[in-house]
């Protein structure tokens, strides 16, 4: 697969990446539930496909499933570790101590000596959140389990993309992975702009809105989820962002892996979306200019 430098990290990522929440989330409606015996083979082989396929890269956490995706995780790269970068999360709200000491269980859980990328998992940071972050113990504990050799690059999540300028500004952080997609763009104004000019490494999460606007339009247009369609618009969306880097997609079966796969490499972007107006004066500013004769 085509790879991207992932910012200052230096790594050279695959613009498709696997995303570990499925390997904890139960869908019984279709037939998924990876805590069952033959749910946990179907995981493993998945994790292997992805691995076949040229995917470099896994993300997890361990507060999916009480640190079961990262153990299915785990079966794997006791074997191929050498073929991916890692990458999971702590908590950013603990001490130093707890810190560490999460990083450490999931290390254990995930087979591993290091990993590649630890990330603070967040949702919305307040401004007493990012103080504690950066001086209330976890950056220290960050920057400990660097010194030790256990991480190699530090980054943090968030779902409010606002309230991570702060960390962005700091600094300290060499990934990010921001709530990006069609259906919210609010990263678009902002910190994919900011992140891009610190050299991070940029992901996005809930880049298929975690199906939440599949929800929404099987009433409001079911038509548009024929064929699998808003799947691949989704996708597209991102892959024609040019201060993307890479899309974590969570997969539960092997032809899931494989259809992506396909669509990622043969997509070629017409756009940037990078530079799509997002006010109605820059649309027919720039509608007015395209249409000059």
């Amino acid at each position: 697969m085509k790879r991207l430098r992932f910012g200052r990290t230096g790594l050279e990522v695959t613009r498709l990446a696997l995303g570990g929440y499925p390997f904890a989330g139960i869908n019984r409606a279709q037939g998924w539930d990876p805590y069952a015996p033959d749910g946990e083979r179907e995981a493993v082989r998945t994790i292997h496909a992805a691995l076949d396929g040229g995917i470099n890269y896994i993300d997890t956490a361990p507060g999916y499933g009480a640190g079961h995706s990262e153990s299915l995780i785990g079966r794997v790269m006791r074997t191929r570790r050498a073929e991916c970068y890692l990458a999971t999360k702590v908590a950013y709200d603990g001490d130093k101590a707890s810190t560490i000491r999460s990083c450490e269980d999931s290390l254990r859980r995930l087979q591993t000596d290091y990993l590649d990328v630890l990330q603070f998992h967040g949702g919305r940071f307040t401004e007493a959140e990012v103080n504690h972050i950066l001086h209330g113990g976890p950056m220290e504990a960050m920057r400990a389990l660097k010194g030790r050799g256990l991480v190699r690059h530090i980054g943090f999540t968030v779902e409010e993309p606002w309230t991570a300028l702060p960390l962005i500004a700091s600094g300290q952080f060499e990934t990010v992975q921001a709530c990006y997609n069609l259906a919210r763009q609010s990263a678009g104004y902002h910190l994919l702009d900011a992140a891009r000019e610190a050299d991070m490494g940029v992901c996005c999460m809930r880049p298929l809105t975690s199906g939440i606007l599949q929800r929404q339009l099987e009433t409001l247009a079911p038509h548009w989820l024929e064929n699998g369609e808003i799947h691949r618009v989704l996708v597209a969306f991102l892959l024609s962002d040019s201060r993307v880097h890479m899309i974590p997609v969570g997969m539960r079966w092997e032809r899931e892996v494989r259809e992506n796969i396909a669509f990622v490499e043969s997509f070629s972007p017409a756009a940037d979306m990078a530079g799509m107006p997002r006010m109605t004066q820059y649309v027919y500013e720039t509608d007015d200019a395209r249409h000059q004769r």
